[in-house]
């Protein structure tokens, strides 16, 4: 979680960026989604149930495919500030959300068997 907290931290100052060159549209998408990588995460630690943590870490997962998108983005086009640090940091996030839902899967499969 600390570490999708930081990268939420780093996102609202590069987005603050985005403000000052007046990309306000791309900044709010990126801002909404990138903080929602954390807040969900957060959210699953107080999970009614396994499937219920599971459900709101694939949210997580969705927040990340979305960032990513935007950040692709703003790598793509012309005058955006350099978002290859970003998309590294993000690109560890999403394989540590995946092996949490994947092993929160496994430990559900084996309860059930």
């Amino acid at each position: 979680m600390k570490l999708s907290f930081n990268f939420s931290l780093e996102i609202i100052s590069y987005c603050e960026v985005l403000d000052e060159n007046e990309k306000f549209i791309i900044s709010k998408q990126l801002l909404r989604s990138a903080t929602s990588i954390c807040a969900n995460s957060m959210e699953a630690q107080n999970a009614e149930s396994k499937a219920d943590f599971i459900h709101k870490m694939k949210i997580s997962a969705k927040e990340v495919d979305e960032t990513q998108y935007w950040l692709f983005l703003c790598d793509s086009a012309k005058n955006y500030p350099n978002s290859k640090n970003l998309l590294n940091k993000l690109e560890e996030i999403q394989k540590v959300l995946n092996k949490i839902i994947k092993t929160a899967k496994t430990k559900i499969n084996l309860l059930v068997v």
